[in-house]
């Protein structure tokens, strides 16, 4: 049997807790090693932990999730963090990215996502679950900044590879489906994150976002 993804939940809420607590607990794939209510609470004790996945509320009390997030990243810049986030919480997405959380799922998602998420994120990969994306893409359409696109200076390759990274293809995935190498693949990426001025793939997916290369089914 494969090693469970270790997991560390931060949120003010102690019924939360205990419910992923409950729900991790039931399958093979991630568990619980450590708890904190508050930001604070979470960078005193981090240092004992080695978790493989950070779950990160962002509205909390004493220090909230995007002060702790980056105060987290500096001092451990390999961490993966995956915020926890209900609707209208937006605003702070852009400030989560920034601060290296590699991606977003709401606290009404079922076992199934969540499980997901956590496994996306241990791999390396950026999550952002669905129903999110639709939201973000409704709440950002009138902000939509063209001329982004247009300084950018994206080849036409490079946005077939940022419309796939969008949707959350890996490299492998990204590589397969243009017909070229995973090498050319990363290549493209690294393009992309300098031309953009994104700081990690979950930045790319809210450019692309916010730029209209992805849309909702």
């Amino acid at each position: 049997m494969d090693k469970k993804i270790k997991v560390f939940i931060v949120d003010d809420h102690d019924i939360f807790r205990d419910g992923i607590k409950l729900l991790l607990s039931s399958g093979n794939i991630a568990e619980i090693i450590g708890e904190a209510s508050n930001g604070q609470e979470f960078l005193e004790m981090v240092s004992s932990y080695s978790p493989d996945v950070v779950l990160m509320d962002i509205a909390m009390p004493v220090l909230d999730g995007v002060e702790t997030s980056k105060r987290a990243h500096e001092k451990y810049p390999n961490l993966k963090i995956l915020a926890l986030t209900m609707f209208g919480e937006e605003k702070y997405y852009y400030q989560m990215i920034q601060c290296g959380v590699k991606g977003f799922i709401l606290k009404s998602a079922g076992i199934n996502e969540l499980l997901r998420g956590i496994s996306e994120v241990a791999r390396g990969h950026s999550y952002f679950s669905s129903e999110l994306i639709e939201k973000i893409i409704t709440s950002l359409s009138n902000q939509s900044n063209q001329s982004d696109i247009a300084t950018s200076g994206l080849t036409k390759r490079e946005i077939e590879v940022l419309k796939l990274v969008a949707l959350g293809h890996t490299n492998e995935e990204v590589a397969g489906k243009l017909n070229i190498s995973t090498t050319t693949v990363r290549t493209h990426r690294a393009n992309l994150i300098s031309k953009t001025g994104c700081a990690n793939t979950a930045s790319l997916v809210m450019f692309a976002i916010k730029n209209k290369f992805v849309e909702v089914c």
